[in-house]
């Protein structure tokens, strides 16, 4: 049976912190209290030394019809409670490939990469949720291992748990884990024409066809032309999951 402590590598055991550690997290929650009070965003604060959620934000999301604090209380818990088992050991084997990348980056770029990856959730009415989860580093030890992570959470447009994948900052690879076969690959990165950015801002915004066609000076029939071209590019099926495509993987 997994336990809450099984999430805990020990490749990432933080077992103590420097003065230095411990000065470089002063007052840090603020600004992220006010980034998820602005944006709405679902997010919360991993800390690796005491094991467990130092912040939840309110988005309901992510909450399972309990509290933010309620879901902080119950940590790594919560996962165990409303994550079916076949994706409590989808997390698990993250933690374990994830850490093993992270010790072969160089301690001052680790906070350059961020890890992504989907997993259902069962709410009280045992309902399903595919959710996409991005964790990065937000504070290192001295000796490089992650002692808090911020991860935002959102709803996922994939079809099924897993889609493993870390990115870099300003990188134009995208490195993705195969969970057959057990290793990464790498991938180009999906980017947006200029005109394919123009249509997704206009679209998110609630423009129709025309209305797009007549802001870009574009005909309506080659406006959806780009549509469909930039939908079998996402591989998505329809404008709203382009849109949380696009704002998942920040190519807007």
């Amino acid at each position: 049976m997994i336990k809450k402590e099984d999430f805990f590598s020990f490749q990432n055991t933080v077992k103590k912190l420097s003065a230095d550690d411990v000065n470089q997290t002063s007052n840090y929650l603020e600004p992220i209290k006010a980034f998820a009070r602005a944006t709405n965003q679902s997010v919360y604060i991993i800390d690796y030394k005491a094991k467990g959620f130092e912040y939840v934000s309110d988005n309901p999301l992510f909450l399972c019809g309990h509290s933010a604090r309620k879901v902080q209380e119950m940590g790594y818990e919560f996962y165990l409670k409303y994550a079916p088992e076949k994706d409590q050991e989808l997390l698990l084997k993250i933690n374990t490939i994830g850490f093993d990348f992270y010790e072969k980056i160089l301690v001052k770029e680790r906070k350059d990469y961020t890890i992504s990856y989907d997993f259902h959730l069962k709410n009280q009415e045992k309902k399903s949720i595919l959710i996409n989860q991005k964790l990065t580093p937000l504070f290192l030890t001295e000796d490089g291992k992650i002692w808090k992570a911020l991860c935002l959470i959102s709803l996922s447009t994939a079809n099924e748990s897993g889609n493993i994948c870390i990115y870099k900052k300003g990188g134009n690879t995208v490195f993705q884990y195969d969970l057959k076969g057990s290793f990464w690959s790498t991938n180009e990165s999906i980017s947006l024409s200029q005109r394919e950015k123009e249509i997704m801002q206009l679209s998110s915004r609630g423009f129709t066809v025309s209305e797009i066609a007549e802001a870009i000076f574009l005909s309506p029939d080659t406006v959806k032309f780009h549509k469909r071209k930039l939908f079998e590019k996402l591989a998505v099926s329809n404008l709203a999951e382009a849109i949380a495509f696009c704002t998942n993987n920040r190519l807007l």
